[in-house]
């Protein structure tokens, strides 16, 4: 439920009074007052979340209407005092014009926005250079990239071109800042070598565009839910948004000015997955949820621009996948090294003469004169089935390890096979 605080021109009170009661009203109170302008009537009525926006477009017939509304919930307690229970369990959705309004009043001064996105660099910039996991977490808290993230789908989902406008900038701004405070880190202290972490953040998998899918639903969908009936904060969800954005912001940075263009580029196509893929998923969500290009309080809207801003997302999308999949394994490394690492298992465990005890696959950024390189390195322990020394059981497994990963993948295999002693 929510409250809302109507006034009117004294003489209208009755009608105020109405159209609240027609539209599901509780607990309402009609009250003489005066103001600035002379004799008024004020009008309290509690709500159901669902019906703010169509009590509002059937008040607006009525003159010098000022309403004030509460964003949070209340819980209305009214006769019979047995249907308490029940009286307390409407957590229905927000109404479209509230979340679109709360959307608008997230958008904060620009000092404080970028002072924040300032912070959340430095801090993703430490948690990839230190390899400290938590400091990026830390990061995800701080980067204000929610924001942008969730006005750019609700200005595609009413079409608004100003707000799309002023979203867009803003994360191109917070991301910008972002990028240069790790670049001038890294510049500074002289960084020469990616760190592990980076390495990690720039390896893209296959399923890739899941996060940021998720990550704009995620959103979207807690937006548009009540407080009460939401069992993920806002926190969360928008430290979701910002793990996809903040890792790879830091990433660009660090290699940009150690000049590894390769890891800028893998950098640069997560950022922009991120971006679309969450405007996308999280359009949808609020479309879902009945914010269109018309409503009440909002004539600015236009179809055509919600439209084109949708699908001009949802090409990128689809630009950014056919190049992932068409270039491998560049785009792919996670995925190809998972899949690489069960042809070594399937490799050794056909051999008969050892049994797997670890393999470590994972693609260096070494420069070869051929081949995108993947190190291999195996530890097996020999069964003693058929006597096979350690050293011909080494070579044999290295033989045949390197041959199906050539024939597999399109890459150069450096294998390491280390046959243990069983003591």
């Amino acid at each position: 439920m929510r409250q809302l605080s109507i006034r009117v021109p004294r003489g209208h009170g009755a009608a105020a009074l109405d159209a609240a009661r027609a539209h599901g009203g509780a607990n309402m109170a009609r009250i003489e007052a005066a103001d600035e302008h002379g004799a008024a009537e004020l009008v309290l009525a509690s709500l159901p979340n669902a019906q703010v926006g169509p009590l509002l477009d059937a008040l607006e017939r009525l003159p010098d209407l000022h309403v004030t509304l509460a964003p949070q919930g209340v819980i209305t307690l009214r006769p019979p005092a047995g249907q308490a229970a029940e009286q307390a369990t409407d957590v229905a959705s927000r109404s479209p014009v509230e979340v679109f309004l709360g959307g608008l009043q997230s958008v904060g001064s620009w000092t404080g926005f970028l002072g924040y996105a300032a912070a959340g660099g430095i801090v993703v910039w430490i948690g990839l250079f230190t390899n400290t996991v938590y400091l990026l977490i830390a990061a995800m808290l701080i980067a204000p990239f929610a924001g942008p993230a969730m006005n750019a789908a609700l200005a595609t989902a009413r079409g608004d071109a100003e707000l799309l406008g002023r979203s867009v900038a803003r994360y191109l701004a917070a991301l910008a800042v972002a990028i240069a405070t790790a670049f001038a880190l890294s510049l500074l202290l002289r960084q020469q070598v990616a760190t592990e972490m980076m390495e990690s953040v720039s390896t893209i998998s296959s399923v890739a565009v899941l996060l940021p899918l998720v990550a704009g639903a995620a959103g979207a969908l807690n937006l548009c839910q009540s407080e009460r009936s939401s069992l993920v904060s806002g926190a969360a969800t928008g430290m979701l948004v910002a793990a996809s954005l903040a890792p790879p912001a830091g990433v660009v940075g660090m290699a940009g000015s150690m000049g590894d263009w390769e890891m800028v580029r893998a950098g640069a196509f997560v950022l922009v997955l991120q971006l679309v893929g969450i405007n996308v998923a999280g359009a949808v969500v609020f479309r879902l949820f009945g914010l269109t290009p018309r409503g009440v309080r909002f004539a600015r809207g236009r179809r055509w621009v919600g439209a084109s801003a949708w699908l001009a997302s949802a090409a990128v999308v689809g630009v950014l996948l056919a190049w992932q999949f068409s270039d491998p394994p560049e785009l792919q490394r996670s995925t190809r090294a998972q899949r690489a690492a069960a042809e070594v298992q399937q490799v050794v465990e056909a051999s008969g003469t050892a049994r797997l005890v670890e393999a470590e696959v994972r693609f260096t950024r070494a420069e070869l004169e051929r081949g995108n390189a993947l190190l291999v390195l195996v530890h097996v322990l020999p069964t003693g089935a058929d006597g096979a020394a350690p050293d011909a059981i080494r070579r044999q497994l290295s033989e045949a390890i390197r041959a199906r990963l050539s024939a597999e993948f399109e890459v150069r295999p450096l294998v390491d096979v280390t046959v243990l002693d069983s003591g």
